[in-house]
């Protein structure tokens, strides 16, 4: 492996002139550095960041850490940040917590050891413990989608409250009075808010209190499965179905499938955020869509203004509208 002498003998300068040069320093003439990176290209040459990084106390490189990678939904988020920070100089490490609280706390412990420049969280959960840990350290912090309470700390996330409220409107005007609601848990903000933009609007609609159905579970695939087998129980059936989120639908519509039900003759759906692509999915799903990748992007850009000190203002919460989009699966009229 070449070392920085090395390239410094290939050039004729002095290691110190090669240091500068991959340091970018200001006082090293243009020929001389086009010589040293010839050098470092023709040789190979890969610089100790390293070393770089204890000397100027920055490491170009951010975290971003998620709940669930599998899930369409963040990998574009990821695609977002991505765009942004490379556009910088900074390179993005991944981190997947899986929903678990322990996972998390185990991967910022890492990271802050590593001294990131910055960090980009979805929180497992509503416990401010893993900001205030961050915090602590002085490490610049962005939450992403979730709010946690009693945290002063910046956020970027979609109005998702909004686009339920939205979506339930529209099943109601198809004239659905048994909407059963499947969202993930209630250590969850999303799955909160989105809960109250479904009960706000069955009441804006003139519909009891008692009329709301929610069921609360995990923002999986499993546990779509598993509150739609549940909420098929009950009596009356819903004439609606509403996902709380996109893999939370997929598994609606295995157990839909299994009990031979159609959409949306039998039971009509909406979901937040589109699901996956698949030739077996159909029809296609009405859905309140998340500007996912630039919510990664305008999440990121806050970020880097926090590292750099470009940005000093006050506390920011930055709320992006969802997009509806109307589709067979909401039909045109409600069943009997």
């Amino acid at each position: 492996m070449p070392t920085i002498r090395d390239v410094a003998k290939h050039a004729g300068v002095a290691p110190i002139t090669v240091s500068r040069v991959i340091n970018n320093a200001e006082y090293v003439s243009q020929k001389t550095r086009a010589r040293v990176q010839a050098s470092i290209k023709e040789l190979g040459y890969v610089p100790n960041m390293l070393g770089l990084s204890l000397r100027f106390k920055q490491t170009m490189t951010l975290a971003l850490v998620i709940t669930d990678i599998t899930n369409p939904f963040w990998t574009t988020v990821a695609r977002g940040v991505e765009d942004v920070a490379q556009s910088q100089g900074y390179s993005v490490i991944l981190c997947n917590t899986d929903e678990s609280e322990e996972k998390q706390e185990q991967y910022l412990n890492m990271l802050l050891r590593r001294r990131i420049d910055g960090i980009l969280l979805v929180p497992a959960c509503s416990s401010p413990k893993a900001v205030h840990m961050i915090q602590r350290q002085g490490i610049p912090l962005v939450i992403l989608d979730r709010s946690i309470p009693d945290t002063e700390v910046d956020l970027v996330t979609a109005d998702s409250e909004a686009g339920v409220y939205q979506l339930i409107q529209h099943l109601l005007s198809l004239g659905h009075m048994r909407i059963t609601m499947l969202t993930g848990p209630k250590t969850v903000s999303t799955a909160v808010a989105r809960a109250n933009g479904y009960r706000r609007a069955l009441a804006d609609a003139g519909l009891p209190e008692s009329s709301a159905r929610i069921y609360w579970g995990s923002y999986t695939q499993e546990g779509g499965y598993q509150m739609t087998r549940q909420a098929l129980q009950e009596t009356p059936r819903p004439t609606a179905l509403f996902a709380a989120n996109n893999f939370v639908a997929v598994g609606m519509l295995q157990a839909l499938r299994e009990e031979g039900l159609r959409i949306p003759d039998d039971v009509a759906i909406a979901t937040i955020d589109d699901i996956p692509s698949s030739p077996i999915i159909e029809p296609f799903v009405t859905t309140a869509t998340q500007p996912a990748r630039e919510m990664g992007q305008q999440a990121t850009e806050l970020l880097l203004g926090r590292v750099t000190g470009s940005l000093t203002d006050a506390i920011q919460h930055i709320v992006l509208p969802t997009k509806l989009t109307f589709r067979a699966s909401s039909g045109q009229k409600a069943g009997s």
